[in-house]
């Protein structure tokens, strides 16, 4: 069975439009440099035409790697009012007594991960130990560096 991928509406929205993005202007830039290549001659030689072939790979891998994700998408479902535990779709603020600080997560879908800007995935090592968690809870992640023991101080959507 495959594994259902649990995005928000915003990411699911993001998902078809990169989708369709790549299948209409996607697909005709890279025609148009293929066109553009084999103009230059000898294909044999010709390494614009391989780098045009080899982005064309790239692009239709992605086309693929959409429609199967598409496919098996979980919708989740905007959270009303408050919630007790930690789901995909809240914000989470921890405290992190070693290092005495606190910091916000948005725990979304691993598609839509970017730490960057403190979203993080109900997979990744912190957004897995805070799951189903409730404030008041110190839970252990796991990680590289050693474990982390954060406080959950409030959940909110």
């Amino acid at each position: 069975m495959t594994k259902s991928i649990k995005v928000t509406d915003d990411g699911l929205k993001k998902l078809k439009d990169e989708l369709e993005h790549l299948k209409t202007v996607g697909r005709t830039e890279i025609a148009e440099k293929i066109k553009v290549a084999r103009g230059y001659g000898d294909l044999s030689e010709n390494s614009e035409y391989d780098d045009a072939k080899n982005e064309q790979a790239k692009i239709e891998a992605r086309i693929a790697d959409l429609e199967a994700m598409l496919n098996n998408v979980e919708i989740i479902k905007d959270i009303k009012g408050a919630t007790k535990t930690v789901v995909v779709g809240v914000k989470v603020k921890v405290y992190d007594e070693e290092f005495d600080e606190e910091e916000e997560y948005y725990v979304v879908g691993s598609t839509e991960a970017d730490p960057t800007n403190n979203k993080i995935s109900d997979e990744s090592p912190v957004g897995r130990a805070l799951m189903g968690h409730k404030v008041g809870d110190i839970v252990t992640v796991e990680a590289p560096a050693g474990e982390i023991k954060l406080k959950i101080v409030k959940i909110s959507k």
